[in-house]
């Protein structure tokens, strides 16, 4: 797992979704910025974490009254009541028994209902608010606080149950993920803020996790534990995780001032829409896609992302692309179901970011390479990475089955704004790019020398068209060294941007 920048493996860890590239701020704080202004804006702002709509001031019929006053009452009243229970909890701090394992454990069908004021704190003592297997839960207008999962682990749904549903939650100031998700699962209008590594870490043990849908939340100032600092190179950071997610609908969300990325798919999800986001002032990438498969991202706002980590990587004397929009080993598969079939990418604004869109394909990363940090996975054209071997994978259908390929990527009708006085930035921070690296590893690769950068340049059916460019844009082929003009772009061999303007000075 993880953005493969260069040739690095990374070990796996049991529940890990393991990275690279994301770089926390050093002494940053954890409160979000104040809410931009959403004139010229056309994605909705979803402000839910300064006023979370208030949750039942009295018990609905039928319900179980929790008391706050008496410790662990919530625990034992959902342990002694039957499945399908409301449970309303009164306002106040509820608690747990001071038992590091002491956790609610719901039964099929359960609702949690918090009146105005209720808050579930684990007061840095428990390591889990909600777990177990019990499908269609749901928690809505309750805050929960202070829980101190592991690394990796998760805070609400902690076990990925599936078809929860979170609505009007605030999930803060926890460590590890506030929350993980399973199948079905709907988490909207919820506050996800704050938490030690992610807002949500959309992973799932066994069995697959489809038909999530993650709408009209705030995810902010998540990663407040430095995980890149005190693990580097973990890639362990940003607002939300997905990992192996079949069928997403992601929309209407605020994200912003995460310490990492703020969207990250990561290995083998598909079917993603990605549409009507505010995505801003995040650390790193806006928005990385990585060796996986059809999406849509479309009328989404990106402002102000990867100022912290491009920079650092500029100032290191980098030449790689660090992108906002970054896909990496990610394309459109025909043969792969989904609502599409390619990824497509189109009525966007990109303003004011550490450059924009990468398509990028490292060439030593594929099925049972060692270079593929997604350790023990392969594509899902070929289930078993043993396959992958030679002489065979230098054959049909293995070569081209073998490799995550960035393909059918169409990128149109956005709008790039760039004004360097913003950024605050001379080079680097500019550029448009589609490349590969020159494979070298293993020895017994059969995607050496230039063949990746040729085909994803080339032959892949990635097209920029109908765009338009305001500031001083640059573009970068092939490989980093072959940085070009507009011109440049436009014209035989790269033929990009067919219909596209720029106007070098409208940034400023």
């Amino acid at each position: 797992m993880g953005i493969k920048w260069r040739n690095r493996a990374l070990p796996v860890a049991a529940l890990a979704l393991l990275a690279s590239g994301c770089v926390g701020t050093p002494g940053a704080g954890s409160q979000p910025t104040a809410a931009p202004s959403t004139s010229g804006a056309r994605s909705p702002v979803a402000k839910v974490c300064a006023k979370p709509a208030a949750g039942p001031a009295k018990a609905p019929a039928g319900a179980v009254t929790v008391d706050p006053a008496v410790v662990g009452d919530l625990a034992a009243k959902t342990k002694s009541s039957p499945p399908g229970t409301t449970f309303w909890l009164r306002p106040g701090e509820h608690r747990l028994d001071p038992d590091r394992y002491a956790q609610v454990v719901p039964k099929k069908g359960n609702r949690y209902l918090g009146a105005p004021g209720a808050v579930l704190d684990g007061r840095k003592k428990n390591q889990y608010a909600f777990s177990g297997s019990a499908p269609d839960v749901t928690i809505r207008h309750l805050t929960v606080q202070g829980f101190v999962a592991p690394h990796d682990e998760g805070v609400v749904n902690h076990d990925s149950a599936d078809g929860w549903v979170i609505e009007h939650a605030t999930i803060r100031h926890n460590s590890g993920a506030g929350l993980m998700a399973g199948a079905r699962q709907r988490v909207r209008a919820s506050c996800l803020r704050d938490n030690g590594q992610y807002g949500m870490n959309a992973y799932k043990n066994s069995g697959p996790i489809n038909g999530l849908v993650v709408e009209g939340n705030e995810i902010a100032g998540n990663n407040t534990g430095g995980w890149e600092r005190r693990r580097e190179g973990c890639g362990c950071t940003g607002g939300v995780k997905f990992w192996a997610v079949n069928g997403a609908d992601i929309r209407g969300n605020w994200v912003h001032d995460n310490r990492g990325t703020g969207l990250w798919a990561d290995t083998n999800n598909n079917d993603f829409r990605i549409e009507n986001n505010v995505l801003e002032a995040n650390d790193g990438a806006a928005l990385i896609y990585e060796t996986s498969y059809n999406a849509v991202i479309r009328n989404n706002t990106v402002r102000r992302n990867n100022w912290v980590e491009g920079r650092r990587y500029a100032d290191r004397g980098d030449s790689f692309p660090f992108a906002t929009v970054y896909l990496s080993e990610s394309g459109g598969e025909p043969r792969v179901k989904a609502r599409t079939d390619k990824i497509e990418i189109y009525r966007n604004v990109l303003e004011n970011n550490w450059s924009g869109i990468t398509l990028w394909e490292n060439a030593d990363r594929f099925c049972n390479s060692p270079a593929n940090t997604s350790s023990g996975d392969c594509t899902l054209l070929v289930r078993r990475a043993d396959r992958c071997a030679r002489p065979a994978i230098a054959e049909a259908p293995l070569y081209a089955d073998c490799r995550w390929k960035t393909q059918r990527v169409d990128i149109h009708g956005n709008r790039f704004v760039l004004d360097k006085s913003v950024v605050e930035c001379t080079v680097k921070c500019d550029r448009m790019a589609v490349l590969a690296n020159y494979g070298t590893y293993p020895d017994w690769s059969p995607y050496q020398g230039e063949r990746v950068a040729e085909a994803i340049t080339h032959k892949q059916l990635n097209r920029w068209h109908d765009n338009v460019y305001l500031g001083p844009w640059t573009f970068v082929a092939h490989d980093p060294s072959r940085v070009l003009d507009f011109g440049q772009w436009q014209n035989p061999p790269y033929q990009q941007d067919a219909g596209s303007t720029l106007d070098p000075r409208a940034g400023d």
